[in-house]
């Protein structure tokens, strides 16, 4: 019997090992600006090209699936996630279809999803005028600005009162934002659900907690969120309802969520592996391996998913750098032996240039441990991240990169159907 052949959008080399150790056949689509040559190792076929070009992309598709047809379509990636649905629909090939990847792909559509349903309710509106922003807030106290499509907090801003509206509405247009939603802001326990789908069937994977320093972007992760039986359960099944209402049916999804007064609510789901390393603290604190599970399902006609047992905990810190040029790295080495890292990594070298935080491929390192306990876990990997120095100098100041230039720089397009 021959090995399924799948094909997956933009994998890189240690997801495509995994796959490749499985026994399946693999086609990879990616793109020039960030193809990885040590991919090619676990590939039986490899094409470089802007894959969110739909004509390509469909007729490309559609060939290979003619002469050696695909069994699954696998990403990871927030820029395939669209795509794979839209040719799952088109081959009628299983798992999830355009209608599904658009939705959790688009912010105010997942939005409007769940206000309809019932599910959590969270006033929303789409891009409005500078004096709608200014009722909007004065309305519900405070507000989140953000793009209707996109990942890593990129363009994401907090309006915490009427007299931040008009600051917030200029940024809106230096920044090149575009199309944008308007929503209430959420305030309690910040989390994201990790979860693993198999034939429409949900399994909550593990529940993450979070560390954003009352802004917009993460600085840590813990798996298992500080959170008490009883919310653990409300935040699982709740997130279930979700994937439900989307039609999820098959594959990773993360489910960022609020745990507020009123009860959980979502702020966004997309439908992969959530990023920051998070699988690997799954990993460690479970056992479960979230970014072999699409191809152990791919691989295995009789597969059912994997039930989660607890083992410890893991935490992931990034590293609080100061814009400017770098003057200094140190303490790294002393920091990789400490007890439980794990992981460690530091972007930046003495002359580099470090810009402000605007998304979260701005941060310049991590260190991820594992330990007993969730709570050792957080003590832990704070206390290496802060021994490790990265000391910048002021550097004068330069313009800003637009979204557009951040976009271009990561070789991606927010609505491939645009």
């Amino acid at each position: 019997m021959a090995h399924p052949h799948i094909l997956v959008l933009a994998g890189n080399a240690r997801i495509l090992e995994k796959a490749a150790n499985l026994g399946l056949r693999v086609t990879n689509f990616e793109k020039p600006g960030t193809f990885d040559p040590q991919v090619a190792q676990y590939c039986s076929g490899l094409h470089l090209f802007d894959f969110q070009d739909l004509r390509l992309v469909t007729e490309l598709a559609r060939t290979l699936h003619s002469v050696d047809p695909f069994s699954r379509i696998i990403t990871h990636s927030e820029t395939g996630q669209v795509i794979s649905g839209h040719l799952n629909t088109t081959l009628g090939l299983p798992g999830n279809g355009l209608e599904v990847t658009r939705t959790l792909h688009n912010k105010l559509a997942l939005r409007e999803l769940l206000n309809e349903k019932g599910l959590g309710p969270v006033p929303a509106a789409r891009r409005t005028t500078r004096e709608d922003l200014r009722a909007f807030v004065g309305e519900h106290g405070s507000a989140v600005v953000k793009p209707l499509m996109g990942s890593g907090s990129l363009g994401v801003r907090k309006v915490r009162s009427v007299d931040e509206v008009s600051e917030i509405w200029e940024w809106i247009g230096s920044y090149g934002v575009g199309d944008f939603m308007i929503e209430a802001l959420l305030t309690g326990e910040e989390l994201s659900v990790e979860t693993f789908s198999h034939a429409g069937r949900h399994t909550v994977v593990a529940v993450t907690g979070k560390d954003t320093k009352d802004g917009v972007i993460e600085q840590g992760h813990v798996v298992p969120a500080p959170l008490g039986e009883r919310d653990t359960t409300a935040v699982g099944e709740f997130t279930c309802a979700v994937l439900d209402a989307v039609g999820l049916v098959d594959g990773v999804a993360h489910t960022e969520i609020m745990l507020t007064e009123r009860g959980p609510r979502v702020i966004e789901s997309h439908s992969r592996a959530g990023g920051d390393r998070i699988s690997k603290l799954v990993e460690l604190a479970t056992g479960i391996d979230l970014e072999a599970l699409p191809f152990r399902m791919a691989a295995d006609p009789g597969f059912t998913a994997p039930v989660p047992r607890p083992r410890g905990g893991a935490a992931v810190q990034f590293l609080d750098v100061a814009p400017g040029r770098i003057a200094e790295v140190s303490g790294v080495d002393s920091a990789r032996a400490a007890d439980g890292v794990v992981e460690l990594s530091v972007r930046a070298e003495v002359g580099d240039v470090v810009r402000p935080v605007q998304w979260s491929d701005d941060r310049v390192g991590y260190v991820l441990v594992e330990a007993p306990t969730g709570a050792e876990a957080v003590r832990r990997v704070r206390e290496v991240s802060e021994s490790i120095v990265v000391r910048t100098t002021p550097v004068a100041d330069e313009s800003a990169p637009t979204m557009g230039d951040v976009l271009a720089e990561a070789h991606e397009a927010l609505d491939p159907f645009a």
